[in-house]
């Protein structure tokens, strides 16, 4: 353990991590976490504004949407835990104002409850009719004053027929006009396209993209607050604008792409002693590329 290191480079409240071993820091690093950037933080604003949006007979919607690996799962994630169930004492019931759960991958009415079923933590019978089933669910709800229903992965839909997405974009119509509390709906642009078929929804649902990194100052915070957190003992560079570069060739500017590139490159930083990042971390040829996607890299495939 290190006594006396200069971990003044460090944000105060993570300084105690770089003092650990290597393997505890490796660990740490690891770890799943939900680092805070500048538009994320837009969007669980936005959803704040939504949950507590007055009671009205049209209530608004939002269709958070964007490529694969964007982090909509992680913001969502995130805003439950801002808002987990609470257990009343005395009365023994729970009131859950945030609902979430993954759309099934068949767009049936049947799998759909069930799941809803299974977030409320809510008993149900698998065999019975889709009317029961959702009778029970509306119930739920409103019995756990729930004020909002997320759905993620809503892009599933796409994988039944025409009959069936008609029948899905029904139901979430239904729910939001019967309950009175906004739906949110995260996917990649393919639900965007699917919401636009159906005119009532395509004018409640309010869009918010996750789009792509790119080469500017937001994403510069977004690599400082890295440096920041990070328990490495020597100051990184990680915000000039050839690590910038660098890193948006790599991942194409995918964010799950990103945080695995730093997490794996922070982890050799600690194994091989440097103990700080640079351009040149990103730049050895032994590094082993953390996702199969990175391989794809337009730019990658031009370099080599």
């Amino acid at each position: 353990m290190v006594v006396n290191a200069d971990l003044s480079h460090i944000h105060p409240a993570y300084q105690q991590y770089a003092l650990l071993d290597d393997e505890d820091r490796v660990e740490w690093i690891r770890s799943d976490r939900y680092l805070a950037y500048r538009r994320a933080d837009a969007t669980l604003k936005r959803l704040e504004d939504l949950l507590h949006y007055p009671t009205r007979d049209r209530m608004p919607c939002m269709l958070l949407y964007g490529p694969p690996g964007m982090g909509k799962t992680k913001i969502l994630r995130k805003f439950i835990r801002n808002h987990p169930p609470v257990h009343v004492e005395g009365s023994g019931t729970t009131i859950m104002p945030v609902v979430v759960f993954q759309m099934p991958s068949q767009p049936d009415d049947r799998d759909f409850y069930i799941e809803l079923l299974i977030a409320l933590g809510g008993a149900y019978n698998s065999g019975a009719a889709v009317v029961s089933l959702r009778n029970v669910a509306r119930r739920l709800m409103r019995d756990m004053r729930t004020r909002m229903l997320m759905i993620d992965e809503v892009h599933a839909m796409l994988a039944g027929t025409a009959r069936q997405q008609r029948a899905f974009l029904n139901t979430i119509r239904f729910l939001t006009n019967d309950l009175r509390i906004p739906i949110v709906c995260a996917g990649t642009d393919e639900a965007r396209a699917a919401l636009i078929t159906d005119q009532q929804l395509a004018d409640r649902f309010e869009a918010l993209e996750l789009r792509r990194w790119k080469n500017d100052e937001e994403f510069r915070q977004l690599l400082g607050g890295f440096s920041a957190i990070l328990p490495l003992r020597l100051r990184s560079a990680l915000d000039t604008v050839a690590v910038r570069r660098r890193v948006l060739d790599m991942t194409d500017g995918v964010t799950v792409r990103i945080f695995r590139l730093i997490e794996t490159v922070a982890t050799e930083a600690i194994r091989d002693g440097r103990e700080m990042l640079d351009e040149s971390s990103f730049a050895d040829e032994e590094l082993v590329l953390p996702l199969v996607s990175m391989t794809l890299a337009p730019n990658r495939r031009m370099a080599r």
